[in-house]
């Protein structure tokens, strides 16, 4: 079992997660971040911290694309483990619906 990433942390991109996470398995997205899910040790520890509620353990249903989504991009994207500030409109972005189509980039973020 693996944690993923869904499409709440984008635009939101809140990263109380990163600096919780023992093996530093996030990696950073222009508009979001991601876990490798061969690096994540299923600790749970990421989960309660988003504010967002964007992480899901991917034994939950319906996440087969997340997990999907979650494994490519980490390979692509820096890695983060600093906190950094969270967008100043991202509380206007949390809880909206199709936020992947709507937002998601495949740009990478800048990592540590």
């Amino acid at each position: 079992m693996t944690y993923v990433v869904t499409d709440n942390c984008i635009r939101c991109k809140y990263m109380d997660c990163v600096e919780v996470c023992p093996v530093d398995c996030f990696y950073e997205g222009e508009n979001m971040l991601v876990i490798h899910p061969d690096e994540c040790i299923d600790c749970g520890v990421c989960e309660p911290e988003c504010p967002a509620e964007a992480i899901k353990p991917d034994t939950e249903p319906d996440l087969d694309k997340w997990l999907t989504v979650n494994a490519e991009y980490a390979e692509k994207w820096p890695n983060i483990t600093i906190k950094r500030e969270a967008p100043a409109d991202a509380e206007k972005y949390d809880g909206e619906d199709g936020k992947f189509e709507k937002y998601f980039s495949a740009e990478s973020g800048q990592g540590d």
